[in-house]
Parts: C-alpha cells; sequence; structure tokens
C-alpha cells in the first residue's frame, strides 16, 4: 500500500538504499520517505547499523607444533555516513571478516609457543583488530571490539598438560613434607639433646648432693662421737641405706626379683662397693 503511494517506512538503526533506473541515488535514513516510482526510484535494499558480532574458528599450529582453535569473537557495525560502500562493496562481509581473521591468527600464533598464546591472548587479538580496522574501513564498516575468547588445544595435549601440572604440584607437596618432617626431626632431637643434658646436670647435682649430705653426717658424727673415725662412720650409714633399700624392695608389690647375698659378710661387702663407688663419683 505504501508502494502504491509512493511512501516508504525506514526503521530505526536501518539504512535504505535508494536507486533510480539502477544507478545509486541516495541513503535514507529511519522514516517515512517519499519515493516515486514511476520516476524509476526504488529500494536496492537495507542495511542495518546495529552491532552484529561474527565468532570465527581457526585452526593453527603453534610454535612448538601444537595444533590449537583459536576462537575470535569480531564485533562491527556498518558505517551510517559510508552506507553506500558498506552495502555496494562488499557482497559477504562475513566471510570477508572471517578471512582477515584466518590470516592475521595464522601469521601471529606459530611465532609463539603453547603458553605464550595463551599468555599473549590480548596481542593476538589487538592485531587482528588492527588488520581489521584497516581492511573493513574502506568498505564503510567500523571494527568496535575483537577478543579472543578460547584456544583450545588437542584433548590429548590438555590432558597432558593436566598431568603434568599435577605432577609439579605432587612434587612440590612432598617437598614440603620432607621439610616439615625433617624440621620435626631436628626440633625432636633438639629436644632430646636438651632433655639428656639436663637430665645428667639433675643426677650430677643429686650424686653432688648425696655426697655432701654424707659428708656432713660423718664429720658431725665424728665430732660428737669421741673415739669413731670417719670409715666407721660411713659404714655405718652405707649399711642402714642397705637395709632401708631391702625394705622398699620388700614393701612393693610391682617390685621385680632381685638376688643378692644377704649375711654380715655380704652386707660388708655390699658396703665396701658403695663406698668405693660415692667415692669415685665425689672425685670426678
Amino acid at each position: 500500500m505504501g508502494q502504491a503511494l509512493c511512501c516508504i517506512q525506514v526503521d530505526q538503526s536501518t539504512v535504505a538504499i535508494k536507486e533510480r533506473f539502477g544507478k545509486f541515488d541516495e541513503v535514507l535514513q529511519p522514516g517515512c520517505h517519499c519515493l516515486p516510482w514511476i520516476f524509476g526510484s526504488q529500494i536496492a535494499g537495507h542495511l542495518t547499523l546495529r552491532l552484529q558480532q561474527l565468532d570465527v574458528r581457526c585452526e593453527t599450529k603453534t610454535k612448538d607444533n601444537v595444533f590449537v582453535n583459536v576462537v575470535a569473537s569480531i564485533q562491527y557495525r556498518a558505517l551510517s555516513d559510508k552506507a553506500s560502500d558498506a552495502f555496494y562493496k562488499l557482497s559477504n562481509t562475513r566471510s570477508q571478516i572471517q578471512a582477515y581473521v584466518f590470516d592475521v591468527i595464522r601469521a601471529s600464533v606459530p611465532k609463539l609457543n603453547l603458553d605464550a598464546a595463551f599468555e599473549q591472548k590480548n596481542e593476538i587479538a589487538k592485531a587482528v583488530e588492527d588488520e581489521l580496522e584497516k581492511a573493513m574501513s574502506a568498505y564503510g564498516y567500523e571494527i568496535v571490539q575483537t577478543l579472543i575468547v578460547d584456544i583450545e588445544p588437542d584433548e590429548h595435549v590438555k590432558r597432558a598438560m593436566n598431568e603434568i601440572n599435577a605432577a609439579a604440584r605432587l612434587r612440590m607437596a612432598a617437598n614440603e613434607k620432607a621439610e616439615a618432617e625433617k624440621i620435626i626431626q631436628i626440633k625432636r632431637a633438639e629436644g632430646e639433646a636438651e632433655s639428656k643434658y639436663l637430665s645428667g646436670l639433675g643426677i650430677a647435682r643429686q650424686r653432688q648432693a648425696i655426697v655432701d649430705g654424707l659428708r656432713d653426717s660423718v664429720l658431725g658424727f665424728s665430732v660428737n662421737v669421741p673415739g669413731t673415725t670417719a670409715k666407721d662412720v660411713m659404714d655405718m650409714v652405707l649399711v642402714t641405706q642397705y637395709f632401708d633399700t631391702m625394705k622398699e624392695i620388700g614393701a612393693a608389690s610391682k617390685s621385680s626379683a632381685v638376688f643378692i647375698p644377704h649375711g654380715p659378710g655380704a652386707v660388708r661387702d655390699v658396703a665396701s662397693q658403695i663406698r668405693d663407688g660415692l667415692l669415685q663419683g665425689s672425685h670426678q
């Protein structure tokens, strides 16, 4: 009905290409326009000005001979002031963009190792965007954004990378565990050494206290009881300690069996042995 009345409607974010007798005449902006078809005017087509996105998957090889699929996302749109170029100069815009993306990616990625390709995704995207911007501006298109959204190695390569990473982490964990056990053993050894040192000091002080007490007892007994010698007093003290020890052994319910000679002569021998041992300890 609109064409019968020589009027057409151009939607928002869209332009119409007007021709007269098959030749480009003008670009019609959104709104209502008069189109006198009786004078050879017609609409050759419409061109959207909306932002469009093209996802391109490109297979290529890295410098270390790993085949990867690089997925690039291209966001572009036609320029209103160059709508005639965008409409007439390209028959298949998406194929043209895809060709440029393939060219740049296959020229950039083979220069990088696989790890470097992951690290330099932004640099690859910038190279693609610069090349597309330079090429597509002549055709009336603007490249708004270029993203490298994914780099997909072969499934076997990904599995190998995961195994390498897992092995490295296990090795690190083993080293940390070994280091912790080493520290524990060192600290335990230091603690045992300190404990033995303190135990030795305690035993030495105990023996010294026993010797000092016996010496004081012998000297005091010799002074208070005339006619006795230090040896007599020492023998009496040792015999007393001998009987105290026998009493404690007999009173303990869980004592092990101890076989020692018993009698007056045995007591004298034990006293001599104890006295000799104590005297040697005091001299040391």
